[in-house]
């Protein structure tokens, strides 16, 4: 195989995928599939519903050529597979890798000797060669690096943003051979114009993804543990954060809820790869203890709050600002938000979510917890700013607030002067 004949499918068509394929489809031929068929029907009526791809650059890609599917059958014949399936944790937390055992599966039955698969989602050092490539080897009757090939190039989209776009963000790639590194590196690098770093192995790349949410999620668990402590010395953490920020080698980090397919997830990934292989993570596992603790301090702060100003919290109203697990993009998996809902249905307040960009349908499948998409005409005893979405930073608080009431800035981009307290 070489460049000049690749033919690429890419297997997933979320936040991950989806760009990906669009990207890759403006030089190659590109086919995306996905089990979803609402959302290949949507994606080919020129529509993507999560917003990481406009809609004008799609209908361009579909003119071009691109197209998604459903059946396998469609996309045997390529030769370049690129699996970017969500990976997910369970309920205690654990690896759920059923999508990648599943995309494995569908690969396995179309493959043809020379092809290559690459991985993008989010996995522990190990899993590409030991857990993936043995479902495809076990189905095709083929063996990696004799009748077909393998690398790892793990995904850094960061939904929402619009600035660090896909083809601006380096990419790390690998493979399962030195030559089949070089070729993936090449194909990658044709399209991402902010470089690539080819990585000497499979299990590098791997473990480079896995520690670079880690380190983030740490980072965060740091100055989330900062703001407990500033609440108890009475001193307001961003000033402690301004102040600290003076010095050349502090790094800017903020307090805040940390959810999502990524920060929030990938640090399980390595703890599980660590106790695998005998060794129990301490750091690790703390900090996301801490951060998944969040959402019950900001919902303990608020009732305090309201305590104080004499406000009932039993059977009050309280409004809450966002939903998604971050600004601007409506994606909701993982969010920490649910955590303040949660906590705060325990005094059996009158809770009402307000998420403009959020999929209401969606919050409720996942979390039976019903979102707005328009705010009620009503007064509210509490608000939270839970999401710092472009749409709440201009609101007037003043049109929905009783005359004694409570607001809380989670995400600290409100005036100081209108708020009660801040995480």
């Amino acid at each position: 195989m070489t460049i000049n004949n690749i033919k690429i499918a890419v297997i997933g068509l979320g936040y991950v995928g989806l760009p990906l394929a669009r990207l890759f489809s403006t030089k190659y031929k590109t086919i995306g599939f996905d089990l979803d068929q609402s959302r290949v029907d949507s994606l080919m009526n020129g529509h993507d519903g999560t917003f990481e791809v406009d809609d004008e650059q799609l209908r361009e890609a579909i003119r071009n050529g691109f197209m998604c599917t459903t059946d396998r059958e469609m996309i045997r014949c390529c030769n370049f597979y690129i699996v970017t399936v969500p990976t997910p944790v369970d309920s205690n937390h654990k690896p759920d890798m059923t999508p990648l055992y599943k995309a494995s599966e569908t690969i396995g039955y179309i493959l043809s000797k020379g092809d290559i698969v690459v991985y993008e989602s989010t996995v522990y050092p190990g899993v590409t060669e030991e857990e993936c490539i043995p479902v495809i080897e076990r189905i095709s009757g083929l063996k990696l690096n004799e009748d077909f090939f393998a690398g790892y190039s793990p995904e850094r989209i960061n939904p929402g943003d619009k600035t660090h776009t896909i083809e601006k963000i380096k990419k790390v790639t690998s493979g399962s051979t030195v030559e089949t590194g070089r070729l993936i590196n090449e194909v990658y690098a044709s399209v991402i114009v902010g470089g690539t770093h080819l990585a000497p192995s499979i299990k590098v790349a791997e473990a480079a993804k896995a520690i670079e949410n880690a380190q983030r999620d740490i980072n965060i668990a740091l100055v989330n543990e900062l703001s407990i402590i500033c609440e108890r010395l009475n001193i307001d953490t961003h000033d402690v954060l301004e102040a600290a920020g003076t010095k050349w080698n502090f790094l800017p980090f903020k307090p805040g809820l940390v959810g999502g397919h990524c920060i929030g997830v990938d640090p399980y990934y390595l703890a599980q790869c660590a106790q695998k292989h005998g060794y129990h993570s301490g750091i690790i596992l703390a900090g996301r203890r801490l951060n998944d603790s969040m959402g019950e301090f900001v919902a303990n702060q608020v009732i305090q709050l309201m305590l104080k100003k004499s406000i009932s919290p039993i059977y009050s109203s309280i409004l809450i600002l966002g939903f998604t697990f971050k600004e601007n993009c409506p994606d909701i998996r993982n969010t920490k938000v649910a955590d303040i809902v949660n906590a705060l249905k325990e005094y059996q307040a009158d809770i009402t979510i307000y998420d403009p960009r959020a999929n209401v349908k969606d919050a409720m499948d996942e979390y039976s917890i019903p979102v707005l998409n328009q705010l009620p005409g009503k007064k509210y005893d509490a608000a939270v700013l839970a999401v710092a979405h472009e749409e709440f930073k201009h609101l007037s608080f003043t049109d929905f607030m009783k005359q004694a009431s409570v607001i809380y800035d989670v995400k600290g981009i409100l005036k100081r002067e209108i708020v009660d307290g801040r995480l």
